[in-house]
């Protein structure tokens, strides 16, 4: 069973990017469960038909400690097993706790089983919070895949997110699989986020063309691969998850400064020397 999880901006398409590459994964014959660990429990919608599933910690703060696992897991397109982690009442509490309390929760009632070929962790950006960060500090995820773009804020959430892989590289053993650009129409975009892979030690896995058949798809409540499964974009995400199924290279990555990544920029012409 491979753990992986999803990092990145947030606002880049984390969880949309998720979604349409386990859908891949499914069609691949592939079984997979994943765990939302976003508040907005907003990592599965897609999957489940725009089903609002309720959160692990709705359901303990609703039904208490005893509680089933048909509770919090629902499955949608693909066979594809959904977990939402949740977060506290807005304003108390700390977000990250969902993360944990979650995964905490999944290994207690047996949700890892044998079957499984990928779990993944759809996780906020944000790997400064603990509890964000538990996927790759205590070695849930072996596998860490960032999603970014061109833009200046979505390749520093970037590099730090890399700071956070090499921080906890040797006592969790995750490694980075490389960096998923979702594209914002940046020029020389896909050029400048390989130069920024290279840079960190890693690969662009793929470069994810934007398209509004995503957002069709989206409004209609279903992933591209179910909603269009015949379009270009479709093609995309399959390829998408063909390349992380086949994927061999994983490192530690060497985090840049900002200076260089700025002098990467500027490079590429994206900043007034």
């Amino acid at each position: 069973m491979r753990q992986v999880a999803i990092y990145g901006k947030g606002g880049i398409g984390k969880s949309t990017t998720t979604q349409n590459l386990n859908a891949g994964l499914s069609t691949m014959g592939k079984n997979i469960m994943i765990v939302g660990c976003d508040p907005k429990a907003d990592s599965t919608r897609l999957i489940l038909g725009g089903l609002a599933q309720t959160s692990v910690l709705d359901t303990l703060r609703e039904e208490g400690e005893d509680i089933e696992l048909d509770l919090v897991l629902k499955k949608g397109f693909g066979g594809i097993r959904c977990v939402e982690s949740g977060g506290p009442e807005p304003g108390v509490g700390c977000a990250g706790r969902g993360s944990i309390t979650s995964i905490n929760l999944l290994e207690r009632l047996g949700a890892y089983t044998e079957d499984l070929d990928y779990v993944f962790y759809d996780v906020l950006g944000d790997v400064v919070c603990g509890g964000f960060a538990m996927p790759i500090r205590e070695g849930k995820a072996r596998e860490i895949y960032i999603v970014c773009s061109g833009e200046m804020m979505a390749l520093y959430a970037a590099n730090n997110i890399s700071k956070g892989i090499r921080k906890y590289a040797n006592t969790g053993g995750v490694r980075l699989g490389g960096l998923i650009c979702n594209s914002r129409k940046v020029d020389g975009e896909a050029e400048l986020v390989a130069a920024v892979a290279k840079e960190l030690g890693t690969q662009m896995i793929h470069f994810v063309p934007r398209d509004n058949m995503v957002q069709r798809a989206e409004i209609n409540k279903k992933t591209v691969i179910e909603y269009a499964p015949d379009c270009t974009q479709a093609d995309e995400y399959r390829t998408l998850a063909q390349k992380i199924d086949g994927n061999d290279m994983f490192v530690i990555p060497a985090p840049i400064s900002q200076d260089r990544l700025e002098e990467l920029l500027m490079e590429h012409g994206l900043l007034d020397a």
